[in-house]
This record gives C-alpha cells, sequence and structure tokens, in this order.
C-alpha cells in the first residue's frame, strides 16, 4: 500500500538529546534506548470516515517522536498498518450500500492527503490488513505449534495467558479488562471460550463477508494479529516503540504484544508502549461511532491553514486528554502569524538559545506546549526589537524557521 509524500526536514546545527518517552507499562518517563536505526509501530486507521483531530493529534505526537530521533542522529523505521477489512469498516458499507473496497478506498486517499497536509513523516512500510493475510496464516501457525490456539465453531481462538506478562502494558485487573474488553470489540461472553479475555486470531467465513482461503478454512483475521504479523515482519521480534492512542493500550496492544511474544519466544516485544490521550468534543471523546467529529479534510476545505492546524494539535501534550474548541483553532492561528512576521523580521534574537531550549523540551517526553512557549518567547523579542537600531540578523529567522520545520513540522 502506498504512504504519502515525506516532508522536508531541515538540517539544524548540532546534534539533538537522546529522547525520554512515557511507557505505560513502567508509568514513568524514561530514556529510549535504540540502536543506529529506532523501530517504531503505530497503529492506523480503520478507514470507514475521515480523520479526526483524535487521530491527527496521534500521529503528529508519534510524528515527533520520530523527528527527535531523527534529530539526536538517528535513522528510523516507521511502520504503519491500515485495518482495511474489520466489522467496522463492513458494518459502515452496509448501512450506506457501499462496497466497502471503494469505501476504504476512498478514506485510505483521503487520510494520505490529510497526513500530508500536516507535515507528518510518512512510514517507511504502510501496509493492509488484507494485504498482510499471508502473514497472518503465518503467525497463526506459529502460535498453533506454540499451543496457544484453540477452535470455537471453526474460528481460532489465541490463548492470552500463554503469555506470562499478560495484562503488564495496560495494568488492569481481570475483572476490568473483561469490562473494557466488551466495550472495544472483544467478545467475552461467547459460549465456548476458555477464558472470556482470549481474542479471536481467524474468523470462520460468514454469509456475505469477505473472506479468504487459508489451511483453517475460508475466513479473515482478527483484529491484534493483523498487528503483531506486520510488526514483527518488518521490523523484528524487539521493536523500540509501540505507539498509539490510549484507546488501544487495552485490548489491542496488550494482546498483539502476548501473541508476539509467543510466536517468537521472545520479549519484549516492545521497549516503550506509548499512548497519546483522547480528543473530545463538548465533553465526550471524539470517535466515529459517536459521530462528534471535527474533521481535517474538513477544515482544510474551509480554507484553515494546515500549519494551524497542526499548531492547534501541538498546544496540548500528547499524553493528556483534551477538549477541542474554535478557540484552540483561533489561537493557533495567531501564533502561526505571529512566529512567520518574527521570522521575516530583519532584526531578531540569536537562534541558538531557541534551538537548544526546544530540543531539551522534545527530548523530554514530547513536551511539546513548552517548546511552542520558547518560540513565542522569541517571536515577542523579535517584535519588540522591530524598528529599533541594531544589526540585521536575518540568519536568526531563518535558523528559527528551519528549527520550526525540522521539529515541530509546521511550516512558516
Amino acid at each position: 500500500m502506498q504512504a504519502w509524500p515525506k516532508p522536508e526536514i531541515p538540517s539544524l546545527p548540532g546534534r539533538g538529546s537522546a529522547l525520554r518517552l512515557h511507557d505505560t507499562g513502567t508509568g514513568t518517563v524514561r530514556p529510549t534506548s535504540p540502536g543506529d536505526t529506532a523501530l517504531m509501530y503505530v497503529c492506523g486507521i480503520t478507514p470507514y470516515d475521515a480523520t479526526h483531530m483524535g487521530h491527527a493529534a496521534t500521529y503528529v505526537a508519534f510524528d515527533l517522536a520520530y523527528r527527535v530521533w531523527l534529530d539526536s542522529g538517528h535513522d528510523v523505521h516507521y511502520v504503519q498498518n491500515v485495518t482495511d477489512v474489520d466489522d467496522p469498516l463492513l458494518t459502515r458499507a452496509l448501512e450506506t450500500g457501499e462496497d466497502w473496497t471503494a469505501l476504504a478506498g476512498r478514506e485510505i486517499a483521503l487520510f494520505r492527503e490529510d497526513m500530508t497536509a500536516i507535515s507528518v513523516i510518512p512510514p517507511r512500510h504502510y501496509i493492509g490488513a488484507v494485504e498482510s493475510i499471508p502473514l497472518v496464516l503465518e503467525y497463526i501457525a506459529k502460535l498453533q505449534s506454540a499451543g496457544s490456539v484453540y477452535e470455537v465453531d471453526g474460528d481460532l481462538y489465541f490463548r492470552v495467558h500463554s503469555d506470562p506478562s499478560f495484562g503488564s502494558i495496560a495494568g488492569l485487573d481481570e475483572q476490568k479488562m473483561v469490562e473494557i474488553f466488551a466495550e472495544r470489540g472483544g467478545d467475552p461472553d461467547r459460549a465456548g471460550k476458555e477464558n472470556p479475555l482470549d481474542c479471536l486470531l481467524w474468523q470462520l467465513e460468514r454469509p456475505g463477508d469477505p473472506s479468504w482461503d487459508s489451511p483453517f478454512g475460508r475466513g479473515r483475521p482478527g483484529w491484534h494479529i493483523e498487528c503483531s504479523a506486520i510488526a514483527l515482519d518488518h521490523l523484528g521480534p524487539t521493536i523500540d516503540l509501540q505507539g498509539g492512542g490510549s484507546d488501544l493500550a487495552f485490548p489491542h496492544h496488550e494482546m498483539g504484544a502476548s501473541e508476539a511474544q509467543v510466536a517468537t519466544g521472545k520479549t519484549p516485544y516492545a521497549r516503550h508502549y506509548t499512548h497519546a490521550g483522547m480528543v473530545r468534543l463538548d465533553g465526550e471523546k471524539m470517535s466515529k461511532s459517536r459521530g462528534n467529529l471535527v474533521l481535517v479534510s474538513k477544515l482544510r476545505a474551509a480554507g484553515v491553514d494546515p500549519a494551524a492546524i497542526r499548531l492547534a494539535l501541538l498546544a496540548h501534550h500528547y499524553r493528556h486528554d483534551w477538549d477541542w474548541t474554535d478557540e484552540d483553532l483561533r489561537s493557533a492561528e495567531e501564533r502561526l502569524a505571529a512566529w512567520r512576521a518574527a521570522v521575516a523580521a530583519p532584526a531578531a534574537p540569536g537562534a541558538t538559545p531557541v534551538i537548544s531550549a526546544v530540543r531539551a523540551h522534545l527530548a523530554n517526553d514530547l513536551d511539546a506546549p513548552s517548546a511552542l512557549a520558547t518560540i513565542d518567547r522569541w517571536a515577542e523579542q523579535t517584535r519588540l526589537r522591530s524598528g529599533a537600531s541594531g544589526a540585521d540578523d536575518r540568519s536568526s529567522g531563518s535558523g528559527v524557521r528551519d528549527l520550526v520545520s525540522a521539529l515541530l513540522g509546521v511550516q512558516l
């Protein structure tokens, strides 16, 4: 599957600090420790609707991690999936009367346009669930060989407790896991399951559903094994960062990690599990199922500068839940105008201290709000100096423009 074009990323003088990130499993902010190449997997969209602010906030957050790693001297091998066959997509297609493949294709194309507009660096591998089915079958067979698979009416399930570390990512007790599993696409009450938390690997063909041939009968893959198979195939048994929204910590990341660890016999699957907060609208989580969406594409169509959209997202720390308001966008547009005026000014304070401060803030668990405040102060100092006598220092504005582009992904 095709990703989107890579934005230009200017080189900055010197080298940035090592990235420290919050890890959901330990509940602490701790150093990342990649080799020459940082390995990152971030879960992608289920393409039955357009990119809303919750999606955009998540992908911008991990785009920051990518940029900080680049700035500190690492290459980055980033992989993202697209769940282009799953119950929500098929349900939406049935409701609208549209072919499910056409629906998915249209929304994936729109997602690419949105990511391009807000300057998100594309993954090296952008992989659909459908094209990964051969990989899924391979890893189901490995789980079978490990004795971790059983059948319920022809469907195959993974014994989650065959991984001794199951439950260590989200840190939930068994009862809470069962409750959340039921809310987020699981089937804890299905008769015949050995444990309510065991998760679907392969679903036997249902009337009217798409299906594919397999050694286990015609059918389609479960949700969690899709991401496990893609990540293991493209990144190997241990990755540096598994990312996504906080609603994916359980069950998706918990179950996917256990599948990967049992299939490979290696732990940990990821050295960091990092999750972005939820974006709300009027106090409710922004989600497709609720329909309370602020869409990137609609803002763009209304003439909103994509750089302002990105700045509105960066004004909130990635781990915090927050409410989208019209004021967020107004403030971002004002900030963008102030920054653009500052970098174009004939005289400005030196860029070196600003670069150092922004690097330090972003290396500290992607503290974008503090980075933005640093550039605000520089822009205000520049405004106050405008018209005053002094040396013409256009290089300072150019240096900050490159900084903002390279590390914050905002085009001035």
